[in-house]
């Protein structure tokens, strides 16, 4: 495995830098934007990201794009409409514009009125609610299914393990993204906030723990980019292990990362106008999405 990232990776990690940092909400109030989420979301269209697997990106490609779209808080869907599209590749039929569903909910369902769901290796599709949804998620919108859904086709079940790999890294790339994210608006806090005429930053307690974050995400990083070869490169069964250990590790590390940054911003850190919640509160989500535990990767319960 070589864990360099080619030309045209890069290439992408760049744009995907780019439209993040261009139209990615700088605050909380910019999540009601109305203007720049139109924009963002043609951005998007224009790309075809939504539909990298069909168009034979590997894992990695998906990964890399979650993990900037989670770095900036990009609140346009992503992770639903790939996955969905990932899954139609595999159907007889024509599956046209879907989001995921995890269970009975719609998974980044802004925009979509129909959502594509997994049970074994049967591939099922259910009406969605059209409305704004709810959730502890400030920046992707998660709501239910309004009917019960029907069959659509059936996969093999090496696909199914393949596909749920990718479930799992992509999830794990956008808490690796979120983890970077909340550490980068801690450490830019922690260069500007003084306490007794010195920046906070300066004290060992506060830079401490900045630099537990960063060797977490150093980690996170490594272990991800490995989950993310091996969705196309080993077998199902070796690559679903490898996704599941990365999510785990992912999750709990991003958890660690993002609280720490509520903390580097004392008081401030609790408030509705901090973006550091709006992390934690997508990471929770995240993790919440396809979750694993200790038990499933062979160590123990968790």
């Amino acid at each position: 495995m070589d864990v360099r990232l080619t030309a045209e990776q890069q290439q992408l990690c760049d744009a995907a830098t780019k439209l993040g940092d261009d139209l990615g909400p700088g605050s909380v109030s910019d999540l009601a934007g109305e203007d720049r989420i139109a924009r963002l979301d043609r951005q998007i269209v224009a790309t075809g990201w939504r539909s990298l697997r069909s168009d034979g990106a590997s894992g990695i490609e998906v990964a890399i794009v979650a993990e900037e779209f989670g770095r900036r808080l990009v609140d346009a869907p992503f992770l639903g409409p790939v996955l969905a599209d990932d899954l139609a590749r595999h159907l007889d039929t024509e599956a046209g514009s879907k989001t995921i569903a995890v269970d009975d909910l719609a998974f980044d369902a802004r925009g979509y009125r129909r959502a594509l769901l997994l049970s074994g290796t049967a591939v099922f599709a259910a009406d969605i609610d059209a409305g704004r949804g709810s959730g502890a998620d400030l920046t992707r919108v998660t709501t239910g299914i309004v009917e019960p859904p029907l069959p659509v086709g059936e996969v093999s079940a090496d696909t199914a393990g393949r596909w749920l790999a990718l479930a799992l890294v992509a999830t794990a790339a956008d808490l690796v993204g979120d983890a970077r994210g909340a550490h980068a608006l801690a450490c830019d806090y922690a260069k500007i906030r003084e306490q007794y005429g010195k920046t906070i930053g300066s004290y060992q307690a506060v830079a401490h723990l900045l630099a537990e974050s960063l060797a977490l995400i150093e980690g996170s990083i490594s272990i991800l980019r490995h989950a993310a070869w091996a969705v196309d490169e080993l077998e199902p069964a070796a690559a679903l292990h490898a996704a599941r250990v990365a999510k785990l590790y992912c999750a709990r590390a991003t958890r660690t990362v993002c609280e720490t940054a509520v903390q580097v911003h004392g008081g401030i850190g609790n408030t509705w106008d901090c973006l550091a919640h709006v992390y934690l509160r997508r990471a929770l989500t995240s993790t919440e999405l396809w979750p694993v535990s200790l038990k499933e990767v062979g160590r123990g319960l968790s």
